[in-house]
């Protein structure tokens, strides 16, 4: 088979997986956007996270936090007050577990509800906020931390 032939071959393949790709998502997009509206927004800020973990960019973390930020863990129920407490504590809110969890998360596995979006089983929930009061403008942030 030539390269060309090859090539083609790929292309035609790639194709072909996208869009079944692109329709399992459809559902949790329609969900989001019906509930809660920007649903391109959680997906962005889905990227960002995964992108900060990644990077170990705890300060891109802290940023997208709604404050105060509510972490339940083995130590009980409490509120990080700002990003200073938030990046103080990192390690032990935003645990090697919760940030796998977030790395590994599919769209199609996120909880949904009205509430707010469920990300690694529900380790994240990150909900969508208005910023005005006509709610014309909405910002999506982590609502709470549970490890």
């Amino acid at each position: 088979m030539s390269r060309i032939s090859l090539l083609a071959s790929a292309i035609v393949v790639a194709a072909m997986i996208q869009p079944a790709f692109a329709q399992s998502e459809q559902p949790t997009w329609d969900n989001i956007e019906a509930i809660h509206g920007d649903a391109d927004g959680l997906f962005d800020l889905l990227e960002i996270l995964q992108d900060a973990v990644i990077a170990g960019d705890a300060e891109t973390i802290a940023q997208h936090a709604l404050y105060p930020l509510a972490v339940n863990d083995s130590d009980g129920n409490y509120d990080v007050a700002d990003a200073d407490e938030f990046l103080d504590s990192f390690d032990i809110i935003f645990t090697q577990e919760t940030q796998q969890a977030l790395l590994e998360q599919t769209a199609g596995d996120l909880i949904v509800t009205s509430e707010g979006v469920g990300v690694g089983n529900g380790a994240i929930w990150l909900t969508n906020v208005c910023l005005d009061d006509a709610c014309a403008e909405t910002q999506w942030g982590i609502l709470s931390i549970n490890n």
